[in-house]
């Protein structure tokens, strides 16, 4: 469905939408409009910061916590793209995985084992900046990539959905003042296991997160070469062989 400036049937939904800004149904009713005019299998809408991702709202499921999400909040959000991306660089608007997905995202075990499972196919994201680096965000999800005309029409309606969701916060201030959880300290349990150096620990997550050699040398300014000497070293201090089993000792990491 083509959404026009002059469409009635928008204009009132949103005007009804508004109603609900201090319900508590106000996220549900939110990403139901925008599933009218963008089909998606999934949405959430989290608070990205240097602790662990809040969850303000998510898609019902058929019962139960889902625990694919429950992996995620737990740690695997710290090999997310886009929560990479709200750490590294505040952005505000909308966001394709393809805007921050690293060369090798599919390959890696974050994909495998968690992305094509929770979210399937492809992910857009709505972000508003918020004070203390943190980000509003509402992220859908679909089984099919989303069309470049599906892209346009959500960048159109962009504003409205930004405003909202900038409204919406003024209902939200429990949550916004609850502590949240602090972030797992896998990196400070794998420096300890095998005497990994700060610049072999980020390499490491650029590694799991999808990073190419060529991509990660950029990113860091320092050669492919280079790359691969520290991809040597981060094995042998921990023993293992492949990225796989370094996934592994992420996981364990979140663990214990």
């Amino acid at each position: 469905m083509g959404l026009q400036l002059q469409d009635i049937a928008w204009h009132q939904s949103v005007g009804r939408l508004i109603e609900t800004l201090d319900k508590p149904l106000f996220w549900v009713a939110l990403a139901r409009l925008l599933q009218q005019y963008v089909p998606s299998d999934s949405w959430v809408v989290l608070l990205f910061s240097r602790d662990r991702p809040q969850v303000f709202a998510e898609c019902p499921g058929d019962g139960g916590p889902d625990p694919l999400f429950q992996d995620y909040l737990q740690g695997l959000y710290l090999l997310d793209p886009f929560y990479i991306a709200s750490r590294e660089q505040q952005f505000a608007g909308l966001l394709r995985l393809a805007d921050v997905a690293p060369e090798c995202f599919e390959q890696t075990d974050y994909y495998q084992r968690y992305f094509r499972l929770n979210v399937v196919a492809d992910e857009i994201q709505f972000n508003v900046p918020l004070e203390g680096e943190r980000t509003l965000c509402l992220s859908l999800g679909a089984c099919q990539p989303f069309s470049p005309e599906q892209i346009a029409l959500l960048g159109l309606i962009q504003p409205w959905v930004m405003a909202l969701m900038r409204q919406r916060l003024a209902f939200e201030q429990e949550l916004l003042a609850r502590p949240a959880a602090p972030a797992p300290a896998w990196q400070h349990r794998l420096e300890s296991a095998g005497e990994l150096t700060a610049r072999e620990l980020e390499i490491a997550r650029l590694m799991l997160s999808g990073g190419s050699g060529k991509e990660i040398a950029r990113r860091l300014g320092i050669s492919a070469e280079t790359v691969k000497v520290h991809r040597k070293h981060i094995y042998a201090k921990l023993g293992i062989k492949s990225q796989s089993e370094l996934f592994a000792l992420f996981l364990q990491a979140q663990q214990s």
